[in-house]
């Protein structure tokens, strides 16, 4: 199998890399601003070339310099820009700056030429104005584009995680696809559905007993006493008066509906969020334990590997964890590129006889 090379932009603590990795491609450099994420990535990936800036204030030819490659010549290119501007869970002002960060990856698609561009977001940018800009540029480069919107489970990430994808072609590249996407996963890409528990019982039978990140974070005794009459399965619902927080009697409807919930363990655990380990923004307590779920128990839900280091103060680490690209689904969408990118190969190699 041949070695494909890759760029990752918006890198964030290397969750997509680790899958690209996984899945054969050489990862030849990466951009990410915040430079507790940035210090995660090197940790976990000391050999790739790393621009710890903005990235609008890196220059897509910069970036070829540095790599000694030309353009046309890379084989894939990943952005993942920031979501939280898309997503459903956002609330109030948006910032519009940050947004508009979805189009900054064109200018590197215009430069770098890469075979393929691998986008990974939150469904709503799929309704954002930004997008059919982007997709307009990208048709005029001559990209054919192949849109979707994927749980992570379906890659077999023991998670309800739901992400549009879009795979942009270039024209020159042998593409058609008429079925999903998953459809060109390798056979041997098992995708088998994964439950939170599952996932925690593989978490205590490998991680070592003085992991820092395999501790909960402290609670006040209105907390854990909060928190200790959740009943398995339960949520805020549950409570009773005593325990209910003011603002939830407040509320005339049901909604906030995920607070102080606990985690399901016959079901995938819920989108981890940049606050995954903090029980009243979320399903995030223990499926049977009076606690939140520790950062390793989050990242698990991610499927970083047991192993992954991650630097940065407790807020930075659960946001790292949050914002990721679940690893396996990394990998199964690395696999998808790289069958794409052998359809190539297979088209430029001589028939016997010729």
């Amino acid at each position: 199998m041949p070695t494909y090379t890759a760029v990752d932009l918006f890198a964030g603590a290397g969750g997509a890399t680790r899958g690209l990795r996984d899945a054969g491609f050489a990862m030849l450099a990466a951009v990410e601003n915040d430079e507790e994420a940035a210090e995660t990535y090197s940790r976990n990936h000391p050999r790739v070339s790393l621009f710890v800036r903005d990235i609008r204030a890196v220059e897509p030819q910069e970036l070829l310099a540095g790599l000694g490659i030309l353009p046309g010549h890379l084989d894939l290119l990943k952005a993942c820009p920031p979501c939280q501007g898309f997503s459903t869970l956002a609330k109030g002002m948006v910032d519009e700056q940050r947004n508009d960060l979805v189009l900054d990856t064109f200018r590197f698609v215009d430069i770098l030429r890469p075979r393929v561009v691998l986008l990974e977001n939150v469904p709503g940018l799929a309704r954002d104005r930004r997008w059919p800009e982007l997709q307009g540029l990208l048709a005029e480069a001559g990209y054919r584009l192949q849109m979707t919107t994927l749980d992570a489970g379906v890659f077999g990430v023991p998670q309800r995680r739901k992400r549009f994808i879009c795979f942009a072609v270039r024209e020159d590249m042998p593409f058609g696809n008429d079925g999903m996407l998953t459809d060109m996963l390798p056979s041997g890409f098992r995708v088998v559905p994964q439950t939170a528990g599952q996932a925690l019982k593989r978490l205590a039978r490998h991680v070592r007993p003085d992991d820092p990140l395999n501790v909960p974070r402290s609670m006040s005794p209105t907390v854990q006493a909060r928190i200790a009459a959740i009943p398995v399965g339960g949520n805020r619902f549950d409570l009773p008066i005593e325990h209910q927080l003011d603002c939830h009697k407040r509320l005339t409807t049901r909604n906030a509906g995920s607070s102080y919930g606990r985690v399901k363990l016959n079901e995938p655990a819920p989108t981890m969020t940049t606050r995954c380990t903090t029980p009243a923004c979320g399903t995030f307590i223990h499926p049977t334990e009076n606690r939140g779920l520790t950062l390793r128990e989050a990242a698990i839900f991610q499927t970083f590997p047991m192993n992954y280091k991650f630097c940065g103060t407790y807020g930075s680490i659960e946001r790292q964890i949050g914002n990721a690209v679940p690893v396996r689904m990394a990998k199964g969408l690395g696999l998808i590129a790289a069958e794409i990118l052998g359809r190539e190969s297979s088209v430029n190699v001589p028939s016997p006889g010729c």
